[in-house]
């Protein structure tokens, strides 16, 4: 649910149990690791250039599917390579993106990989990931002068919450849940203190970040995976998730404010079943400069 209010967009997604699911989505596995080298794993790791697809390690991975080692294989594609590795997922793009999510991030997010390829046959992919040997090599065109302009996604993190923006944060909602609200036609009386907590903050990070590299504003992310699915891939053993984005405020005040005007917000933030909560922001790009927030919040699995 989005809706348009008095300075900037905003969204919420109402609570949404441990077992709700999202839709399938069907995404260029390429697209994908360029996403979450980009959003850094969902901001658990630090965010990494773009690869560059090399028609050389298409080859590498159709060798590898064929049999041969990993090393043999990035040889006879012509690819002198220093180091690779290799990702392979049977079923459809959802399984190789889940792969990649939830097993092998860090490692697609390795800083010293420059180079990309796949190969599919059937339902089963492979993916080789490298970086050439130097001296077969020239020299990376990522190396860059020391005052040149950030990397879009160092750029898009630059606005990554401080522990004081989060210490506010958290006030501002523990104030209002110790009170009471009214949220639209709805009373809520006083609700227990929220404490943070460090994953689902890494989580509303890398939402965040996601939103403002690829220019979208939704739930779903672009793997098509809900903030539950975000957080479970976290190791956040969740009971109930619920969250909410904004696109434009421009300090924590704003925002808090923002989402206890709004009626469904307000119901996420007094809900009194949540015990803990995360939030990011990250500065937009391209047709949008503004600040992207996330806040999640979350009742853990006991």
């Amino acid at each position: 649910m989005n809706r348009i209010l008095p300075g900037g967009l905003w969204g919420l997604l109402l609570v949404v149990s441990a077992l709700a699911g999202a839709p399938a989505a069907r995404t260029d596995a390429l697209a994908v690791v360029q996403m979450l080298r980009e959003g850094g794993c969902g901001g658990l790791v630090a965010a990494a250039r773009p690869l560059s697809h090399d028609p050389r390690l298409d080859r590498a991975a159709e060798h590898w599917a064929d049999g041969q080692s990993l090393a043999r294989a990035t040889d006879l594609s012509g690819y002198r390579a220093a180091s690779a590795q290799g990702l392979h997922a049977s079923g459809t793009d959802d399984a190789l993106i889940a792969n990649l999510r939830r097993t092998r991030c860090r490692n697609v997010s390795a800083g010293e990989l420059t180079d990309v390829g796949i190969y599919r046959r059937g339902s089963e992919s492979w993916v080789v990931l490298a970086y050439p040997d130097s001296a077969a090599a020239p020299v990376s065109r990522w190396h860059t002068r020391p005052d040149a302009a950030p990397a879009p996604a160092a750029a898009a993190r630059a606005a990554a919450p401080t522990p004081a923006m989060e210490h506010r944060a958290l006030e501002l909602v523990n104030e209002v849940r110790a009170r009471g609200a009214r949220c639209g036609s709805k009373s809520f009386g006083p609700a227990p203190p929220l404490s943070i907590s460090g994953t689902l903050a890494d989580v509303a990070l890398g939402h965040a970040t996601d939103m403002a590299l690829h220019d979208y504003f939704e739930h779903q992310d672009l793997a098509g995976e809900s903030p539950a699915d975000r957080v479970r891939a976290a190791g956040y053993h969740e009971k109930l998730v619920g969250e909410n984005i904004a696109y434009g405020p421009q300090t924590v005040e704003e925002v808090v404010k923002g989402w206890l005007d709004s009626p469904g917000h307000c119901e996420n933030i007094m809900d009194p079943r949540f015990a803990e909560m995360g939030i990011g922001l990250a500065s937009g790009r391209a047709a949008r400069r503004g600040l992207f927030w996330v806040q999640l919040l979350a009742a853990p699995r006991v």
